[in-house]
């Protein structure tokens, strides 16, 4: 028997995104989505939950640098620790999926394998990878330079990391949402590493989930929603130990980002059902049927922004195929022919598929 007992109670804001993360869990399983747009938009959710996590700790990369060293191009203006960062998550991510595929449990040994895989040659590298930490560490504001909390002790770590992991394999009743939640919040509590514990946190979670049947098709980022506001998110995170170690403010906001980002995925997934209907209904070539995807994803387009989804297209052929689909109504132009930066939207042929 687990001697940790986390404390909580289920909020009405919490019920209501639990409930909305079923649903989009839902519309995920039975959506009749193609396995290519699957599989694309689930590395596209992998390089952005990379990106996010490390940005989170301090990597200057921007997106687009990201994604050039996702494809193996050399970024020389880019620092060589936050180049290792972000592809040490790809390997680490690489790991869990396979440790997923095999069912077997959490154990303390994958935690630290995961810290291990991520802070490799990094920040926290100097920090024995993959070991507990045997110091006192302290979390420290970087804007004010200000102590915000002290971990335990480092002789408590491992009796603490016992505890979860014991937790997390016992039989607790605990949804699983909210499991992962609670795996994210304790493992950044106990700080069992002396540097990397917020990846590892969100990486664990990120397992949690998977291993409950919360996969979600592997196309949400969680660590995407942290970081568009930060502050909320330590604030978050602080607030468990300002409310006496209740986690109940905690797993609201955890719920809340969840099912923001599922949302956006299930809108996404909307989305290329309708442009998949219309293209069978007009008989697009497969082609055509990627450019009006990439225009209702985008909720509108220029040229410019959907050449870039056809390496190796002709712009010419590009702009035959959008006047082939302003011909069939399904998208309309907005600005003058002239103009090369006008916007192709959405068109009124399109209306009869919005009840799915």
């Amino acid at each position: 028997m687990s001697a940790f007992a986390p404390r909580f109670s289920i909020s009405n804001a919490a019920a209501a995104s639990l409930t909305l993360i079923e649903r989009a869990r839902g519309f995920l399983d039975a959506a009749n989505l193609s396995s290519e747009w699957v599989a694309r938009m689930s590395q596209r959710a992998l390089l952005l939950e990379a990106h996010a996590t490390t940005h989170i700790e301090g990597t200057e990369l921007t997106l687009e640098q990201a994604e050039r060293l996702w494809t193996g191009q050399a970024v020389e203006e880019a620092k060589p620790d936050d180049v290792r960062e972000l592809l040490n998550y790809r390997e680490a991510f690489a790991f869990v999926s396979g440790y997923v595929a095999s069912g077997e449990p959490i154990t303390e040994g994958l935690v630290r394998e995961i810290h291990r895989r991520l802070v490799e040659g990094v920040r926290g590298g100097e920090g024995s990878p993959g070991a507990y930490r045997t110091i006192q560490n302290h979390v420290v504001n970087s804007a004010t330079r200000e102590v915000v909390y002290i971990p335990p002790p480092p002789g408590d770590v491992a009796p603490l990391m016992r505890e979860l992991v014991e937790w997390l394999r016992s039989e607790s009743g605990v949804h699983p949402v909210l499991a992962a939640g609670i795996a994210q919040f304790q493992l950044v509590h106990i700080h069992p590493f002396v540097d990397g514990n917020g990846r590892t946190s969100r990486l664990l979670s990120t397992l949690c989930l998977y291993r409950a049947g919360y996969d979600f098709k592997r196309l949400f980022t969680l660590s995407e929603f942290y970081d568009r506001d930060r502050s909320r998110f330590y604030r978050a995170l602080q607030g468990v130990r300002a409310s006496g170690m209740d986690l109940s403010g905690w797993l609201d906001f955890f719920t809340e980002g969840l099912a923001t980002q599922l949302g956006e995925v299930k809108a996404r997934g909307e989305v290329v059902i309708r442009a998949d209907l219309a293209s069978r209904a007009h008989h697009l070539n497969s082609r055509q049927g990627a450019v009006l995807e990439e225009v209702l994803l985008r909720g509108g387009a220029t040229l410019g922004e959907v050449e870039g989804r056809f390496p190796g297209v002709s712009r010419r052929t590009i702009q035959r195929d959008f006047r082939f689909l302003i011909g069939k109504g399904l998208l309309e132009e907005e600005g003058k022919p002239t103009d090369p930066n006008r916007r192709y939207l959405r068109g009124k042929a399109l209306a009869s598929y919005d009840k799915l």
